[in-house]
């Protein structure tokens, strides 16, 4: 129990002392990246399997 508690005890100091945190400007700069990175790699999917259906559709109606 005791080793419980020297844990938490480290990780509160760890987390309140030694960690940087970003500032709200890079937090939101990064969060537009990841949206738009997600966007373009699901629409990149949504046309790559638009395509393989059509192929497929044209390949199995022959």
């Amino acid at each position: 129990m005791e080793s419980i508690v020297l844990y938490i005890k480290e990780s509160y100091n760890e987390l309140v002392h030694k960690v940087t945190w970003p500032t709200w400007g890079n937090l939101l700069s990064s969060s537009y990246l990841v949206i738009i990175a997600s966007i373009l790699i699901a629409l990149t999917i949504f046309l790559m399997d638009g395509v393989f259906k059509q192929l497929l559709t044209t390949v199995y109606n022959l």
